[in-house]
């Protein structure tokens, strides 16, 4: 448990995230395309899709541009600009797997997008799950240590899209 909520908020999303990565690496080590005939399949699809647009890289912008500013601008840069790095890497094969999974729920797998949806989703999976411990290890808590009650209020709202427009 953290003591403030932004980081509460973003540890509850990496549970998430690493459970729907969990369903995801044992889809593809079956060795066997998703069956969008299944509802288990199709749910794992939409689910992967839906994820990775409405949360996983609305995660990404939130931190570039909320958090890691925020410690920039107090001198600590250098967690922010690693963890962007990664992001860099991830967005592209995220936005691969909503594009290949959405396709498949549609229409299925053939060999050739069963081989790149395997590929790409085994890639995301290490990539996020090793993502997500760093920023459990090291964003979150150091959030949790110098956030001040205001500015943890003010991100949280700006998370949950509640702030209000300035006039």
């Amino acid at each position: 448990m953290f003591a403030n909520r932004i980081s509460q908020t973003l540890h509850d999303e990496h549970r998430a995230t690493i459970a729907l990565m969990e369903r995801l690496e044992r889809a593809i080590t079956r060795r066997q395309p998703i069956d969008v005939a299944d509802s288990e399949g199709r749910r794992l699809l939409d689910d992967l899709a839906a994820a990775i647009e409405a949360d996983t890289l609305r995660h990404f912008d939130f931190e570039e541009t909320e958090l890691f500013t925020l410690f920039d601008s107090v001198g600590d840069q250098l967690i922010g600009d690693h963890l962007t790095e990664e992001h860099s890497f991830m967005r592209p094969l995220g936005q691969q797997l909503v594009t290949l999974a959405r396709r498949a729920s549609a229409g299925g797998f053939d060999t050739d997008s069963w081989h790149e949806f395997s590929r790409a989703g085994a890639e995301l999976v290490q990539r996020m799950v090793v993502h997500v411990q760093k920023e459990e290890m090291a964003l979150l808590p150091l959030l949790d240590q110098t956030l001040d009650d205001a500015t943890e209020a003010r991100l949280l709202d700006a998370y949950l899209g509640t702030a209000t427009p300035a006039s």
